[in-house]
């Protein structure tokens, strides 16, 4: 299971589409048939869980010729296949931070608000079966 958080122009597309995406904790290997979880970044002005969806397509980029540390990064395009009922955005998972205590909510705060750079992320089974509970 994977989550990104872009800036999300429309929240209510029928599709969405993510150029050059950073990958984190295991995003690199996102793939066609993917299920994904989309957060609106709050630093482009969204309101955090927008959408949960189907990877249509993914591609890496290639990486630069010589540039030591890069971050891999990923192009997806995601079919919308629900909306969010419920808001779970930054300030509600800010709480959360005994990093250790092995709750999904945690994982979320971690991965995708300790960094305020838009991500695709790998997440635990629990973190996607807490999400599934906005929709």
């Amino acid at each position: 299971m994977f989550a990104i958080e872009a800036e999300v122009s429309n929240p209510w597309a029928e599709t969405f589409a993510f150029s050059a995406q950073k990958t984190t904790y295991g995003g690199k290997h996102i793939a066609k048939g993917d299920r994904i979880f989309v957060f609106a970044s709050e630093n482009e002005g969204g309101s955090g869980l927008v959408a949960s969806g189907i990877v249509t397509s993914a591609k890496t980029i290639a990486k630069k010729r010589r540039v030591a540390r890069q971050t891999p990064r990923v192009s997806v395009t995601i079919r919308r296949t629900a909306l969010a009922k419920r808001r779970l955005g930054r300030s509600d998972l800010k709480l959360f931070s005994d990093w250790n205590d092995g709750r999904p909510e945690t994982e979320l705060n971690f991965k995708f608000y300790r960094q305020a750079t838009n991500k695709i992320a790998g997440i635990s089974q629990e973190a996607a079966a807490f999400l599934r509970g906005f929709f």
